[in-house]
């Protein structure tokens, strides 16, 4: 990774970019799920802020990947950072209304469906296919050590008292330093040939997904994924409060377990990562299963912590092969399409797991949404492990349609 960052110094400016932004993004995500949570006291109200973070990706995200495709991406992404500061901004003045922090979270949302596609389909430009995994396992990485590092402090600081506006103030501050750093990235600024425009060319994505065997199987076990880890990780701080026993503090702890599992995954394993192959794609949704098992059946929180770093492990690994494979498999051309319609799935599925997670854990018990969770991502796994995922990198440009 350090060899990557000395050598290239676009991606120096990508990784320091994520790795500002991302530090903001650990105490947002600590003080927003708070806020609303002692705002509402109830599992819908903090399902109800995460449904505003989703309803963007489901309105705007293929019209955001042909953006992607059709547009300058490092341009694309300072516009959407920008935009991202200012309703972070907003939020230092709305501690006490629930529907302007709804507002914020949906404006938040909107800007990284725009900006998500961009970055992914610009990290292949900037590094080349020989690095990406090392460029994608760095990316992660600094996002989850910015998460052991300041979720924690979130946590206390929010518990002290007055701390949820400095948290959204931080926030708002590293996307403006985003953008800055953005500014200077010079690949990517060539936009794709793309002849179909409007709502088919929004829409090809579909075209290239159906047309290819290994992206139809990735799609279904998104599906599944989703419906379990919406839930999961949207009331997690319920978890910890109701089942658990501990408060905010002991969320921001928990959050950070995650993050510390996160962060070795990819720095011990990154040089036996396999993109493309289905036991690095599919193994860890067995292993996240597993874990969501044990959270619904413990309450102690060294138990659930000492669970989470193996979720965060698995979670960081994956995605990292997940990730690589996308960006190998998809042409230049497509990519932000693509990248797009995966997120749609993602977070379609999200909301109606939400929706679910938050019934069953004011109904009877936030333990059944971790049971439930658990079935899922063990029947993801095995579609995924026992079907032909292999992909061929050296005919990706053959088998994926493009526009």
């Amino acid at each position: 990774m350090l060899n990557l960052l000395r050598r290239s110094p676009q991606f120096r400016r990508l990784f320091l970019a994520h790795a500002v932004s991302r530090a903001g993004d650990a105490f947002n995500t600590v003080a927003i799920v708070v806020l609303v949570f002692q705002l509402t006291g109830s599992g819908r109200g903090v399902a109800g802020a995460v449904m505003f973070e989703v309803l963007p990706v489901l309105l705007i995200g293929p019209f955001a990947g042909l953006a992607a495709d059709k547009m300058p991406r490092p341009q694309l992404m300072v516009s959407a950072d920008l935009i991202r500061a200012g309703a972070a901004a907003s939020l230092v003045f709305a501690t006490q209304s629930v529907t302007a922090v709804f507002a914020a979270a949906f404006v938040l949302s909107a800007a990284a469906t725009v900006f998500n596609p961009a970055a992914t389909s610009l990290l292949p430009d900037v590094v080349g296919d020989n690095d990406l995994v090392t460029a994608n396992s760095a990316l992660w990485s600094v996002a989850v050590i910015a998460q052991i590092a300041l979720a924690p402090a979130a946590g206390l600081i929010i518990a002290i008292g007055g701390g949820i506006r400095f948290a959204f103030a931080i926030n708002a501050a590293t996307f403006v330093a985003s953008a800055l750093l953005l500014v200077g990235v010079r690949a990517g600024r060539t936009p794709a040939s793309i002849e179909a425009t409007g709502s088919k060319g929004a829409l090809a994505g579909i075209a290239a997904v159906r047309a290819n065997p290994w992206l139809r199987r990735l799609g279904v076990v998104q599906v599944l994924a989703s419906l379990s880890a919406g839930a999961t990780s949207g009331l997690l701080v319920i978890l910890a409060e109701r089942r658990l026993g501990v408060g905010p503090r002991g969320f921001g702890i928990l959050l950070a377990t995650i993050g510390i599992g996160a962060a070795a995954g990819p720095a011990l394993l990154r040089r036996s990562i396999c993109a493309g192959d289905r036991r690095w794609l599919f193994g860890p949704y067995l292993v996240r299963g597993a874990v969501d098992l044990t959270l619904a059946t413990v309450t102690s929180p060294l138990i659930a912590g000492a669970a989470l770093v193996i979720y965060g492990m698995s979670t960081s690994t994956g995605m990292v092969a997940y990730q690589t494979t996308l960006q190998r498999a998809v042409p230049r051309q497509i990519r932000g399409r693509v990248t797009s319609l995966f997120d749609v799935i993602w977070n379609a599925t999200r909301l109606i797991s939400l929706a679910a997670g938050a019934l069953l854990t004011d109904t009877i018990d936030v333990r059944w949404v971790y049971l439930v969770a658990a079935a899922l991502l063990i029947a993801a796994g095995v579609i995924g492990l026992t079907a032909d995922t292999e992909v061929d990198r050296h005919q990706d440009a053959d088998d994926v349609a493009t526009s």
